[in-house]
């Protein structure tokens, strides 16, 4: 009976926060976007922030509005990395959780992270598996990430137990009263005749299913002061941790924290986070989102035309990834991502490629003379899911270059303006009926930046091989001509025209500062954002330094409470 009481107890009180209870939960404030990078109508690829402040003359950053990011659980790839931190369990539980919601190309917003019956649902069930798991029958099969003395020996024991496990699940020291009421749960498992074992598993439920646990809770001494003030040190460890490693703070963050140290060492630690193998979660999670990588695998090209198997997409997801991963680990001129002397190949992606092959199964580094393949435009993987399954998409390509990586995001089509059909005139390449569809006024504000751009990487067809001809049978026509007058030829020459770009350096750094305060940037955000893209231009567009800078600026490090 006891199991059953506890347990419902447990769920209400789940259900219960995730429905608002304490007042910092915010609604999602617009309908669940989705990271739909495959195939569909142009608009529907994610766009980049959508607002684009303007900086003021003479403003000082460090007394913009730092903002108050909203109250968020754990995304799904952050509950995975956590509960294996937590308790060395790597069964990846939230595999089995409602998808979550994305906003702005990223799934860490709290303003679209929504909390859902099923959701809380699946939180029960997991948090009933883990306990079970690490609770063994025997309890001397126990997981030492919890059972750190004999449960038997009476209430100290079972305190130190919950004090230490707490710690880490909370991210911050439990209060005396939070103790008492675990260590009541496996008293009352007792008084009913049950177990300790089962008590202990009962209270390592509450614990993951705690609020505490599920979501990123900054506690605040002042929550409904408007005025911009520090985090505290455990909530500044929490933040840090999760923007580079998608995970709990480690131990050394954490003594740090306890010690009250993090603030004055936070450039040491993120540079020490940074060189960690724990940072390939900003590639996966920051770049697969931002560039596309993360939707490589589940791209679907048309079997019978582009044959693409799924060795050949894992592949492709590696090679962006781990070129990705070199610009930052190794502190690269960020321009580099358009223009590098070097790439990640194996032998079937050389071959996809038309290159030497490495004589390597696994993905290998690769000098290049810097042309199409050592830059981000010459990546198969991200032409092919911006292409259709059956054919190149000018619009889609041009659109992500300019949304993604410009964060110059065009506008929606007007009211009653029909997107283009492929193969309307048989007598015509693409290119051709692109141009005479953007003879209409209507079209030609946005397809004059778009479709130039789109038309430079008409080279390489749906899965990214280079080709001559069209998907018509045309000859390819890469030339484009840029709405300022630039001209270019193919994707090389259109690369570096993008690289030196004001919008690039200014797009990573809005990018990177939406996904480090998990929140939309806002106008009073223009200062801040100014002096960042400009301090990563004067240090010569090292992408670590960038990370630095932003890690301690006041947009990460403070925060604001909301008057009532």
């Amino acid at each position: 009976m006891v199991r059953f009481v506890s347990y419902f107890l447990i769920l209400i009180a789940g259900v219960t926060f995730s429905s608002g209870c304490l007042g910092d939960i915010e609604m999602p404030f617009s309908p669940r976007p989705s990271n739909d990078f495959t195939p569909a109508p142009e608009t529907e690829l994610p766009a980049g922030p959508v607002d684009n402040p303007t900086p003021l003359e003479g403003c000082d950053p460090t007394q913009a509005d730092v903002g108050r990011p909203t109250l968020r659980h754990l995304n799904r790839f952050e509950y995975n990395r956590t509960v294996a931190d937590l308790l060395g369990d790597t069964s990846e539980p939230a595999r089995d959780f409602p998808a979550d919601d994305f906003g702005l190309g990223f799934d860490n917003l709290g303003d679209v992270l929504s909390t859902a019956p099923l959701l809380v649902e699946k939180y029960a069930a997991a948090a009933e598996t883990l306990a079970a798991v690490a609770i063994d029958a025997d309890i001397g099969a126990a997981n030492p990430r919890i059972v750190i003395c004999d449960p038997a020996s009476g209430t100290a024991c079972l305190r130190r137990i919950f004090s230490a496990f707490g710690r880490r699940a909370f991210r911050r020291p439990l209060g005396a009263d939070e103790v008492d009421k675990l260590v009541a749960l496996i008293e009352l498992a007792k008084k009913e005749g049950d177990s300790v074992q089962t008590g202990l598993k009962l209270a390592t439920q509450a614990v993951l299913l705690s609020p505490y646990f599920l979501y990123h809770v900054e506690t605040d001494d002042d929550p409904r002061s408007p005025e911009a003030h520090r985090l505290n040190d455990y909530a500044l460890a929490s933040r840090l941790s999760y923007f580079l490693w998608g995970s709990m703070p480690d131990a050394r963050l954490s003594t740090l924290a306890d010690n009250g140290t993090l603030h004055a060492n936070l450039e040491a630690q993120t540079r020490r986070m940074l060189e960690d193998s724990r940072a390939q979660a900003l590639v996966t999670q920051f770049a697969g989102s931002w560039l596309g990588s993360r939707a490589i695998e589940s791209s679907a090209p048309d079997a019978v035309l582009f044959p693409t198997s799924d060795a050949l997409k894992k592949s492709m997801r590696e090679e962006s990834e781990l070129f990705f991963t070199a610009i930052l680990r190794e502190n690269r001129n960020a321009q580099e991502l358009f223009g590098a002397d070097f790439t990640y190949l194996n032998d079937d992606l050389a071959a996809h490629y038309g290159l030497p092959r490495p004589d390597s199964t696994a993905m290998s580094r690769v000098a290049l003379v810097p042309g199409l393949r050592g830059q981000l435009l010459g990546q198969a993987g991200l032409l092919m899911v911006t292409s259709h399954a059956d054919r190149t998409s000018p619009v889609k390509r041009g659109k992500w270059v300019l949304s993604q990586l410009m964060c110059d995001s065009p506008p929606p089509p007007p009211p009653g303006v029909e997107a283009l059909k492929p193969a309307e005139n048989p007598n015509a390449s693409l290119r051709q009926q692109m141009e005479a569809h953007r003879a209409n006024p209507a079209c030609a504000r946005c397809h004059s930046a778009m479709d130039p751009i789109g038309f430079a990487l008409e080279g390489l067809d749906p899965v990214g091989r280079t080709r001559v001809k069209d998907d018509l049978n045309f000859d390819v026509d890469d030339s484009g001509t840029l709405p300022d007058g630039r001209t270019f030829h193919g994707p090389v020459e259109l690369a570096g025209i993008l690289k030196n770009d004001q919008r690039f350096a200014a797009c990573i750094t809005r990018q990177l500062y939406v996904y480090g305060t998990t929140r939309a940037t806002m106008p009073a955000d223009a200062c801040a954002l100014a002096s960042l893209s400009d301090t990563f231009k004067q240090g010569g567009y090292k992408l670590s330094d960038l990370i630095v800078h932003l890690v301690k600026s006041p947009a990460f490090t403070h925060r604001r409470g909301e008057p009532q």
